[in-house]
Order: C-alpha cells, then structure tokens, then sequence
C-alpha cells in the first residue's frame, strides 16, 4: 500500500439504503478520479476485489489517479457490508447514480471516469449514462445484461469507452467481443494475451494498471515495478 489520504466513506442511495467503500486521493495533483464497479457479489465480487483493491493500493501515489470503490447493495468486505439485497444489477441502478453522484458533489470530481469489472461492466453500460461521467473503462465485459439498447446508447453518445479482453476470458473473448461491440464503432477493445477473466497473475495486474494510467495519467507511465 502506497501512500494516499485514503477515508471511508458512506454513500445513500435515493431508495434509502446505505453504502459502504473508501476513497483513496493523491497526496499531490488529482488528476482524474475513477469510479469501480465491482464483480458480481454472488461469485465473490466486492470493492476490495484485487485488481480494484490493487488500483486504490498504488494508482493514487503512483498515477495521480483516485479511486473510489465501494461495495453495491448486499455486499460484503473487510469494510462491512452495504445495506439491501442483490438485484441482478436492476437495483443497482440507484447504487450507481448514488456513486456518481457521491464522486461529483462530496469528492469534487471534475474529471470522473467509471471502472467496471465483469458484472461492474454491466452496471457501467447500463447505468451509468450520467453526463458528468466523462467515459468507461471495462474489464472483462461478460454482457451478461447488457441489452442492444444500452450498447446503442453508447453509440449515439460518443463518449470513450476502452475495454480490456482477456484472450481466455470464460464469458467473451477477443473474437467474440469484436462481434459484440460492433454497433460501438468509436470503442478502443485492447485484446491482452494471456489474460484470464479474473486478470490473476501480477502481470496481469500490471497489465490493467498501465493501461488505466495510459488512458488517465499517461506522463506516470512506465509505472514502477518495485517500491524503493
């Protein structure tokens, strides 16, 4: 763990219920802030997930980049365990817009990106359409719910959206993917060999934590491989 000014916090959803996470800040300049939407709670999915719990670890001090996390209704972590009761990712529509708004208004983002990973990249698709979200970056997106609809959404609005695609991924591989996202011509899908759904393995890890800051914080790059 890297330094940062790192707090937990509290985030309520307009249909009453209270949410769990922490926001992990640059001790110097900000210089964006990303939003994580984590996998899917019935397989285990939380905020401190690790390629999430990774990124608040080391992207604050290394990057310049805060990260958010927090965990959406009925999920449990280390940090408790939000109020509500998993909704397939439907009633997770009012977590999403709580956290944007939360990031916004409590945070002081300015420039606010969403992380989604495997069911997070469902909730990123479907939910996360609020204009001050300035794009989307998707690990793993299994499109699992995600309907034409949304993904037509994303195609008229324009916003950048990458995706990382493990070559092994077990829900959508490259091939399939490109498939998938053809009616989002403006989507950067960046294919990564080797990779597996979960992104196991330090240079996986690696992997998603270059391309983040290449996207975000781009003059941080090469990111440091040991902590001196």
């Amino acid at each position: 763990m890297l330094p940062a000014n790192r707090r937990p916090i509290t985030i309520s959803t307009s249909d009453g219920l209270k949410l769990i996470g922490e926001v992990a800040t640059p001790i110097g300049e900000r210089k964006a802030t990303i939003l994580c939407f984590h996998p899917l709670p019935t397989h285990g999915g939380m905020m401190d997930s690790h390629i999430l719990k990774k990124a608040a670890y080391r992207l604050p001090a290394m990057a310049g980049l805060e990260i958010i996390r927090f965990n959406t209704r009925g999920t449990t972590s280390e940090a408790g365990t939000s109020e509500g009761e998993f909704g397939g990712g439907d009633s997770e529509r009012f977590d999403v817009e709580a956290a944007i708004e939360y990031a916004v208004t409590v945070a002081g983002a300015t420039n606010l990106w969403v992380l989604g990973w495997s069911f997070g990249t469902d909730l990123a698709l479907r939910h996360a359409r609020d204009s001050r979200v300035k794009g989307l970056i998707l690990l793993s997106p299994p499109l699992r719910t995600t309907q034409q609809s949304d993904l037509d959404f994303w195609a008229a609005d324009g916003r950048p959206i990458i995706a990382l695609i493990p070559e092994h991924d077990d829900y959508l591989k490259p091939a399939e993917a490109a498939l998938a996202f053809a009616s989002v011509p403006h989507i950067t899908l960046i294919n990564v060999d080797d990779a597996k759904h979960l992104w196991v393995g330090e240079p996986s890890v690696y992997r998603v934590l270059s391309e983040i800051t290449k996207l975000l914080s781009p003059q941080s790059l090469p990111l440091p491989t040991e902590v001196n």
